[in-house]
């Protein structure tokens, strides 16, 4: 008999789920709704959060745009391979089509003897000096584009040693020196929007920190009462909790606002600027993963940040 009357008053599995599910449920709304009774302070707490956040997005997007409107690190690194005098243009183009075989190639620019010299008459000016010439001084050239894989400056100097090699070349001509600063100047960018990340992230979690410390302490009279009625430390944990995921998930809500519309208060001046050098040039706003990102970053920050308030201040509040 008493067997059976415990079996009867044991829960199962499934409403026990069901109970912490409509627990979490009505925590996660209490929260919703407490930040709502607060629209001033909510409001000033996830704006802090939005240009935390959209600080360092902007500024990559910013580079990614800069790279791309350079024509890509690719472009910047194309290799000229000039053939001796004696190579004929027939034998340059096989030449060309062996190389564009090569696996760290991506593309190979045939230019003959003829282009060449009629590309250095019309940016030179010197039509009359070159009319007096007997014979085409210009070899063919060869514009080796490496693939991204090998748009780094060791694997550039390896490239460039094996075109030097041919005997049908007689030197291979690269800018390293400019390739090593452009790839040191984004590295730079790359690191300090990191570093300025970091620091915008520690002050998120500072701030929504701040901010739930601040509820706990006006809640503390609440929290004594609910703590001498049984309450366990999670049940009183899961609203504060639940705040902090809110005012994140709001600031990279923010935050993704916050650059579509400055990139788009750009869009205009970028686009004039690259008219006047006939480009179609347009800046990239922020893709699905870049909004996925800032919303998902904004929650983490905003959920540890009240996590590590939440643990620290609610252990001081025990009844007296």
């Amino acid at each position: 008999m008493k067997q059976a009357r415990r079996n009867r008053t044991k829960p199962s599995v499934r409403s026990r789920f069901g109970a912490w599910g409509d627990n979490h449920a009505r925590a996660l709304l209490f929260s919703l709704g407490k930040l709502y009774r607060s629209p001033v302070a909510t409001l000033l707490t996830v704006t802090v959060i939005a240009i935390a956040l959209a600080l360092p997005t902007g500024l990559l997007l910013l580079l990614a745009n800069l790279e791309r409107l350079g024509g890509g690190l690719e472009s910047s690194t194309t290799i000229s391979a000039f053939t001796t005098q004696q190579v004929q243009d027939s034998a340059a183009a096989r030449l060309a089509r062996e190389i564009t075989d090569w696996p760290e190639v991506g593309a190979v620019e045939f230019r003959s003897r003829e282009q060449a010299l009629a590309e250095f008459r019309e940016r030179s000016g010197l039509g009359a000096a070159l009319d007096a010439l007997d014979e085409n001084p210009l070899p063919a050239v060869l514009l080796v584009t490496p693939t991204a894989a090998t748009a780094e400056p060791d694997a550039l100097a390896g490239l460039v040693e094996r075109l030097q090699a041919l005997p049908e070349v007689e030197f291979a001509q690269l800018d390293t020196l400019w390739v090593q600063r452009l790839f040191a100047i984004m590295n730079v960018g790359r690191r300090g929007v990191e570093v300025i990340a970091l620091l915008l992230g520690l002050a998120v979690l500072l701030v929504v920190g701040n901010t739930i410390r601040l509820d706990i302490q006006n809640r503390r009279e609440e929290i004594v009462v609910t703590k001498l009625i049984g309450a366990t430390d999670a049940f009183i944990r899961r609203p504060f909790l639940y705040g902090g995921l809110w005012y994140g998930l709001l600031g990279g809500g923010l935050a993704v606002l916050i650059v579509s519309v400055s990139l788009l208060a750009l869009q205009g001046p970028v686009s004039h600027l690259a008219g006047l050098y006939d480009s179609s040039f347009r800046l990239s706003g922020p893709g699905p993963l870049d909004v996925l990102g800032l919303l998902v970053a904004g929650t983490l920050l905003g959920l540890g940040g009240s996590w590590i308030a939440v643990g620290r201040h609610l252990r001081e509040i025990e009844p007296s």
